[in-house]
């Protein structure tokens, strides 16, 4: 069943499922498809009934991504269009813990580390700078250059500490050292400008881009000379793609073309194709606590919480 949350006035960016609460997810969205006007970051509970506000907060810009803590259940991380990021309480309802401010454009991107040992955030900006931060936002403590367009999406490896990709209107897909402070590989995965980045959960070599051209390309680090598979059927930019934490071979996108897609990209084949909005897709996460559960918000003021029918239990295209 899917069930829906409606934020009038809010068309929603960014949506990720808490990594400690099965039924909560964050939502970062902006007034006027965030062209101008404020912003909000929602905090949602998925009930038996329906979905419930637990917290809401307004900024004074438009709000384009948020993460969750991985090391407190009560804290998430916001990037804005005023160069912010900021680190809020969701059991504090007034300001943020946080802000820090020393992006000069918009903050595309914030993404929380997820490897032992280390708790970092990553914010990719239209700057065209990268900057690691410690989890209280005090200060940067690397800022890494080499895009020569904005950048649009920094995901951190799963598996290797201190290593992450970026995704840049300039077409390539970046990793990143962090300790270095340099960029180890630069790939020029597509003659367009690049929406989005995810590494794959099951191996750390494999990393997909989705770009402007409508394309959904995987790609093995080891050898970038070509994308190890080639995903169309958009009709739009791809807004967002994500991995499956469950299932090695399943990937998703969503795109300005109002679906999400799900796909097995070992067999360059599609699963299925979901057209539940009407407007641009932005955000989408898998539930990682409930296999099969999905979540994505669009420019049509919805946050959807569903099962699609490739990813329900029993189904016959469950990749493999």
């Amino acid at each position: 069943m899917e069930k829906v949350f409606r934020c009038p006035g809010r068309h929603g960016y960014a949506v990720e499922v808490s990594p400690f609460i099965p039924h909560r997810v964050a939502c970062a969205a902006s007034q006027h498809y965030g062209i101008a006007g404020c912003g909000a970051l929602l905090v949602l509970d998925e009930t038996e009934s329906g979905v419930a506000v637990v917290q809401s907060w307004q900024w004074a810009d438009g709000l384009f991504d948020v993460t969750w803590s991985e090391a407190n259940e009560h804290v998430v991380v916001a990037g804005g269009g005023d160069g912010s990021l900021q680190l809020w309480d969701t059991a504090n309802r007034g300001a943020p813990l946080r802000v820090a401010k020393e992006h000069t454009q918009e903050v595309y991107s914030v993404d929380w580390s997820q490897t032992r040992g280390e708790n970092l955030v990553v914010s990719g900006s239209w700057d065209q700078t990268a900057k690691v931060w410690d989890p209280s936002l005090s200060h940067s403590l690397t800022t890494l250059r080499g895009h020569e367009g904005v950048i649009y999406s920094t995901v951190w490896s799963p598996h290797i500490p201190g290593c992450f990709a970026s995704a840049s209107g300039d077409g390539t897909l970046r990793i990143w050292d962090v300790k270095s402070a340099a960029c180890r590989l630069a790939v020029p995965a597509h003659r367009a400008e690049i929406l989005s980045c995810d590494w794959c959960k099951y191996d750390q070599n494999i990393v997909a881009t989705g770009s402007v051209d409508c394309s959904v390309c995987v790609w093995d680090l080891r050898n970038v000379k070509q994308p190890i598979s080639t995903l169309l059927g958009h009709a739009y930019a791809v807004r967002r793609v994500k991995f499956s934490p469950f299932s090695e071979a399943t990937l998703a996108s969503c795109s300005y073309d109002f679906t999400v897609r799900f796909w097995d990209y070992r067999r360059n084949r599609p699963l299925e194709t979901v057209e539940h909005h009407s407007e641009f897709v932005c955000g989408f996460d898998f539930n990682l606590h409930n296999p099969g559960q999905v979540v994505d918000c669009s420019w049509d003021e919805t946050v959807k919480i569903y099962t699609p029918a490739c990813l329900s239990v029993g189904s016959h295209n469950r990749a493999s």
